[in-house]
């Protein structure tokens, strides 16, 4: 963050938050701290059950493994300090903890953007090349497309931050939002934005039309393999393998597409906090219920590592 020269007279923002109504503070932070831990249990469970099971060392679950690893580090960067906010009612945060929120949180949820593109690969070579799969998930191919999934969100994240914090805040700090996020800090800035928010359309629209073509482009070829395939048997089986990743990236890119693809004239901070509430909170504890609850081998992992702990 040293990049970033504070030019501006804000030293600390207020975030306003969901809710003012105190009798919704208690309820808000029991059900913010349940949906929170359920988010770190499932999604370091899973990792922890991808890394001590043999049979889960494939590109799937090394796709799947970072998955909820990015989804811990960005839902950790938002929900505890919304829960601090319901429980003691202090919504300060300071210029440089407001940078580093915003850094983080979009840094790996950009990630998760192309961590899904990557994952649609994976099942496009599985279902349509079988026989070439192993031949063509190598691991030096797996570690690749995850460490330029890490390198793309922390680069994009990059300029956006230091964009947005060369900006000045000389009328208001009070951030109508529950975290430090992009649209709401340039809707709060005193400078001209238009940089900002053709950088911010640009790299969004790209992102999301770069990784939607990989998605879109896998899964014709995907919906094609499987209709000419003979076997019913074969048929159901290329789907369930497919139909998690379906689930996850129809709500992540459903919700990314209606917050930032659109004009900001057209956008009202209190339904996109609604919004946020379900990209920032909900998505990162969804992901492990999706891909476990439909998955046998991941089932069949968690079964026996409660069996041999029974054991032990």
């Amino acid at each position: 963050m040293a990049l970033m020269e504070n030019i501006s007279e804000v030293t600390e923002f207020i975030l306003v938050g969901l809710t003012d109504a105190l009798e919704l503070q208690a309820p808000s932070f029991l059900i913010f701290t349940l949906i929170y831990f359920i988010t770190l249990l499932g999604n370091l469970g899973m990792i922890v059950l991808i890394l001590l099971d043999p049979r889960l060392h494939t590109p799937m679950y090394f796709f799947l493994s970072n998955l909820s690893l990015v989804d811990c580090v960005y839902a950790s960067a938002v929900t505890p300090k919304v829960m601090v906010g319901f429980l003691t009612g202090d919504k300060i945060i300071s210029y440089n903890e407001c940078a580093t929120q915003m850094f983080f949180f979009a840094a790996f949820a950009t990630t998760e953007n192309f961590l899904l593109a990557s994952m649609a690969f994976d099942r496009h070579a599985a279902v349509c090349k079988p026989l070439h799969y192993t031949t063509t998930m190598t691991s030096t191919v797996c570690v690749l497309l995850v460490t330029g999934s890490y390198i793309c969100g922390l680069l994009q994240t990059s300029i956006h931050v230091a964009l947005t914090f060369h900006l000045s805040f000389c009328h208001s700090n009070v951030v109508n939002h529950f975290f430090c996020d992009l649209l709401p800090l340039l809707a709060l800035s005193c400078s001209d934005i238009y940089t900002n928010e053709i950088v911010l359309f640009t790299l969004a629209a790209c992102n999301v039309f770069f990784t939607l073509l990989v998605i879109l482009t896998s899964y014709l070829f995907i919906f094609i393999a499987i209709v000419r395939m003979h076997s019913a048997e074969g048929r159901k089986k290329a789907f369930s393998t497919c139909a998690s990743h379906l689930t996850t990236v129809s709500i992540f890119y459903g919700t990314i597409i209606f917050m930032y693809l659109q004009p900001s004239s057209s956008h009202s901070m209190n339904r996109d906090k609604i919004s946020s509430v379900f990209y920032t909170v909900i998505i990162p504890m969804l992901n492990p219920l999706v891909y476990s609850l439909r998955n046998k081998d991941v089932k069949s992992a968690l079964k026996k590592v409660v069996e041999n702990s029974k054991l032990s």
